[in-house]
């Protein structure tokens, strides 16, 4: 007896043969996979490094399709492009999902928040319907390694500022903040370090910028502030909304102003407009 608890590895049954005591190889994989279904998946992969019956049962289809929204295979469609939904796993959809994917000509990018199941959407200053810019006058497109995006809107200064933009997408159920991502300055590179030209900024400290939102059932939203902080990127938050049928495609419309002509405002980069699931912010 002493020898059988020392070892701690085996016992006798009544005719005295040793019985091997069970081992993790020896649960069932579905069991194994509903056990899984309940983590998240960070957890679900370092389980699977465990053993092979670990592994495959982290590849059962029920376990990644609870971690996807309900109308995944809409966004799935939208977003994976050529690739066919039917033709994939769900864990390959889960991992594609949440990595940023680009859409509609790449001025937008689309991911899948690992935390909350919503949408993450970032919209490129190219897209929105800015004041003057094409005049190189008061606005210019500037090259950065700080953005999603190959370059960012560049305001030298104006009178009139004024910038408006649309999304409509096919969201998950839940809130959702939007945000202006924008930088006081024009930063660069210098002798390998960063450096912000504040040379035009102006303007900002005088009147506040002014934010709105609306969506296409009627929900409305408003925020005012001062934008400082500069050589830094900073999200405004405009306001959130709900979406409570996430079969159904919700347009947002947003924008930004500052619209008062008793003096001009400059030296801002615009770079995009974000929309994240308000749990994840």
């Amino acid at each position: 007896m002493g020898a059988n608890v020392s070892g701690g590895r085996s016992d006798c049954d009544g005719d005295g043969s040793l019985l091997r005591r069970p081992r993790f190889d020896d649960i069932p994989e579905s069991c194994v996979a509903l056990v899984l279904m309940r983590l998240d998946p960070t957890e679900i992969c370092n389980l699977a490094r465990l053993n092979q019956v670990f592994h495959r049962a982290s590849l059962a289809d029920f376990i990644w399709e609870s971690k996807l929204p309900s109308n995944y295979r809409s966004i799935a469609e939208k977003v994976l492009g050529d690739t066919t939904p039917s033709t994939l796993s769900k864990k390959e959809i889960y991992s594609r999902l949440t990595k940023p994917n680009s859409i509609d000509d790449a001025t937008k990018e689309v991911w899948l928040d690992k935390n909350s199941g919503g949408i993450c959407l970032s919209i490129s200053s190219k897209v929105l319907k800015i004041t003057g810019i094409d005049d190189r006058r008061y606005w210019s497109h500037i090259s950065t390694e700080e953005s999603r995006f190959p370059t960012v809107a560049y305001l030298q200064q104006i009178w009139w500022f004024e910038m408006r933009g649309e999304v409509e997408f096919q969201f998950p159920a839940g809130t959702y903040s939007l945000f202006f991502r924008l930088q006081l300055g024009r930063t660069s590179k210098r002798l390998g370090r960063r450096v912000c030209n504040s040379e035009q900024i102006h303007g900002w400290d005088i009147k506040p910028a002014c934010f709105q939102l609306t969506t296409s059932d009627g929900q409305h939203a408003n925020n005012q502030c001062y934008l400082d902080n500069p050589g830094s990127w900073v999200l405004y938050h405009v306001g959130d909304f709900d979406v409570v049928n996430p079969n159904a495609f919700t347009k947002i419309k947003f924008s930004m102003t500052q619209i008062d002509c008793t003096h001009t405002k400059g030296g801002l980069c615009v770079d995009s407009v974000l929309i994240y699931p308000r749990s994840s912010t």
